[in-house]
């Protein structure tokens, strides 16, 4: 679900470049749709990291809220 938000995002920022827009304002978006994608992703692999790190043990319930709280705030989809 999360990657076809990411994708729908990536394709708005495709359909700016071709709407005459202008090469720099287009660009700029399509840039802009790109770091946030890449941050995205990254926020999906650290919420798996902190669900590993649960189940074997290498944090406590408390420590897994903490940074999980910490991981939403910082996200669009968490």
């Amino acid at each position: 679900m999360k990657a076809r938000i990411i994708v729908v995002i990536l394709l708005a920022g495709l359909m700016l470049t071709q709407t005459g827009c202008g090469r720099f304002t287009g660009g700029a978006a399509v840039g802009a749709v790109g770091a946030g994608a890449a941050y995205e992703i990254q926020s999906k692999r650290q919420m798996d990291k902190l669900e590993e790190d649960l189940e074997k043990g290498n944090i406590t319930q408390e420590e897994y809220e903490i940074r999980k709280d910490q991981i939403r705030r910082g996200s669009i989809f968490y």
